[in-house]
């Protein structure tokens, strides 16, 4: 259920749009941030607060990869493989990651704290290879460093 605070800041959002559904995106981010996903009843809360249907609610759900549909891990560790990174090793500190946690890419690890990814790109092309947790970025890493900051993760 949505709580009362998550509902008045959907309500702030809703006001700033000349659309009501244009406030969309923000509240899933919004109702994400209080459940961890934004759940089949979410969808269906939130259908109404936008008077739409829950399966346009769930479509853009399953459209963007921020937003999540069950329970996800603690952290979401994504290491670029595009060209440049791949070029200094972003792919086999992918797999090196992954011997790492005991844990293939996307398959959450055991405890739950963590699931690997990969991006397609990140943005930091001169500081390659490099990788996202959550939404703080580590560039120019090698394989040490690398496990080192996923070890240090609460």
């Amino acid at each position: 259920m949505i709580s009362d605070e998550t509902r008045a800041a959907i309500d702030v959002e809703i006001a700033r749009y000349p659309k009501r559904r244009g406030a969309l995106l923000p509240a899933l981010h919004l109702v994400q941030r209080e459940h961890g996903c934004v759940s089949e009843d979410s969808a269906a809360e939130l259908a109404e607060i936008f008077e739409i249907r829950a399966i346009d609610v769930l479509e853009v759900v399953s459209f963007y990869n921020m937003f999540y549909d069950r329970p996800q891990p603690r952290h979401h560790v994504y290491v670029c493989t595009n060209l440049p990174c791949s070029l200094r090793g972003g792919r086999t500190l992918l797999r090196q990651l992954e011997a790492h946690v005991g844990s293939k890419v996307g398959v959450p690890t055991e405890d739950g704290k963590l699931v690997l990814g990969h991006e397609e790109c990140l943005g930091a092309c001169a500081y390659a290879p490099m990788l996202r947790i959550d939404d703080t970025y580590y560039e120019d890493l090698d394989a040490d460093r690398a496990k080192r900051i996923l070890d240090e993760l609460e």
